[in-house]
């Protein structure tokens, strides 16, 4: 009997994906419940509300900047450099903390670091302290076998010397 109750389709097999989802939109537009059509309600009621508050946000603004313009336009002359102001006074303080910060933490960084407490990167650091160390070397026995060559020539254009 259950077999009765259900609608037979023939069994071909769907092209493409959206041949898959017109088929199950399909279905499910013939068997919508209550929850459905609650939250369809809900979307529906909740979009035109947002859509209303969105209209009179706009719509306030155009007024008032209408209504307001010629106070801005006569005001301006106090307004720009005050403004100029106090966006160079806030870049000024935010730099001063940001490189107050920096210091900070470049500081504990050397304590720690020196401390022996082996802070993040110190590898890195003692691996470029090393190849300076070598390099160094590496100049000073160059020299002093270039200078020996250099002394060498020396006596050698003045035999006196």
């Amino acid at each position: 009997m259950a077999d009765l109750n259900q609608t037979h389709r023939p069994a071909t097999a769907p092209s493409s994906s959206s041949a898959v989802f017109l088929r199950k939109l399909q279905d499910n537009l013939h068997a919508t419940n209550s929850t459905q059509l609650a939250g369809i309600l809900t979307l529906l009621v909740t979009g035109s509300i947002f859509l209303l508050l969105t209209g009179l946000t706009v719509s306030g603004t155009v007024f008032a900047l209408i209504f307001f313009s010629p106070l801005i336009i006569v005001s301006s002359p106090i307004w720009v450099p005050a403004g100029t102001f106090f966006f160079l006074l806030a870049a000024g303080f935010l730099s001063i903390c940001g490189f107050g910060v920096i210091a900070v933490a470049g500081s504990s960084w050397s304590y720690r670091y020196f401390k022996g407490l082996h802070p993040a990167g110190s590898d890195r650091v003692d691996y470029a302290r090393n190849r300076i160390y070598e390099t160094a070397s590496h100049v000073k026995d160059c020299a002093i076998e270039y200078g020996g060559y250099l002394q060498s020539k020396v006596k050698d254009a003045a035999p006196g010397a």
